[in-house]
């Protein structure tokens, strides 16, 4: 994949980076600190990616009837494809659309985020694990896709990998959130899982920390585990320079997971969350060692 990253920047542009790295800075908890293990231009790029990706977020999440929410969300639509024309009407567009010349990102991959985010909509319930990749695809592999796009990837596999690595990623994300998303009607863990291991949907509207409960996170971990050992492989596809911003980012999020475990699965008193200082220990790391 050949970038363009010698594309002029205008001033609209330079104003619209400077807006995407505010909300960055503000509300990119986890995913700042791996940017800082990028070069500037590359750096400037994903806080315009995650600009768009905490907009949608945010409709999701926000405010208004469930009619109101989606009408926002296809608003979106339009202020993205308009967007991809030269034509911007949020500050954080312009961009994204330099951002998606620059490193020739499918627009299709923003479209996905779109699309995964109105999924939560309406009530949310998974019958089976196939079904909750699909969703695990729609929000968080096609963000790993856009992102390898700004790191440099070489290689056939490197895609699926990014693929892998998203759905441990959101995995990660939903066993953290049981509790915020429950209040918010929303039920990711499988239903077949919850049947197998006998937990009910009241059970954890009530927080109850059972043996059954405590053995369903228990293979719910060493699934997401399985998917962070499927997708680790892309830290090889990538640039070289851009191999420290994967491990952080794994690192991250593999130490919510080992935080989870440690605290014998209770989600509910507590939000699971690493130090600042934690997260800088490994982004230092980061630049030293492979990836565990």
């Amino acid at each position: 994949m050949e970038a363009r990253e010698d594309l002029p920047i205008n001033r609209i542009v330079e104003q619209s980076y400077r807006h995407c790295r505010q909300i960055a800075q503000r509300d990119a908890r986890n995913f700042y600190y791996s940017f800082l293990a990028l070069s500037p231009r590359k750096r400037r790029s994903m806080c315009a990616l995650y600009g768009f990706f905490r907009k949608i977020d945010d409709i999701g999440d926000g405010e208004g009837t469930i009619s109101q929410r989606r009408k926002s969300l296809d608003d979106w639509r339009w202020n993205l494809d308009q967007a991809m024309q030269g034509n911007y009407s949020d500050a954080l567009l312009p961009a994204l659309h330099d951002t998606v010349q620059r490193y020739q990102i499918p627009s299709e991959y923003l479209h996905a985020v779109l699309d995964g985010v109105e999924m939560d909509l309406e009530q949310v319930h998974y019958d089976t694990f196939e079904q909750l990749k699909e969703y695990c695809y729609r929000v968080a592999s096609v963000v790993g896709l856009a992102c390898i796009h700004v790191w440099g990837f070489h290689g056939s596999q490197a895609e699926e990998y990014a693929i892998q690595s998203g759905i441990a990623f959101q995995l990660t994300n939903i066993l953290r959130d049981i509790k915020e998303d429950i209040q918010r009607g929303r039920v990711y863990l499988p239903g077949e899982d919850l049947s197998r291991f006998q937990v009910s949907v009241s059970d954890l509207e009530n927080e109850v920390l059972s043996h059954q409960f405590l053995q369903l996170m228990q293979f719910e971990v060493n699934r997401a585990r399985e998917w962070y050992g499927k997708g680790s492989p892309l830290e090889n596809c990538l640039a070289l320079s851009s191999r420290p911003v994967f491990r952080t980012m794994r690192g991250i999020y593999l130490g919510i997971l080992n935080e989870i475990e440690r605290r014998k699965y209770d989600v509910f008193n507590e939000r699971v969350a690493l130090t600042p200082l934690r997260k800088t220990e490994i982004l230092v790391r980061s630049f030293f060692r492979s990836s565990a």
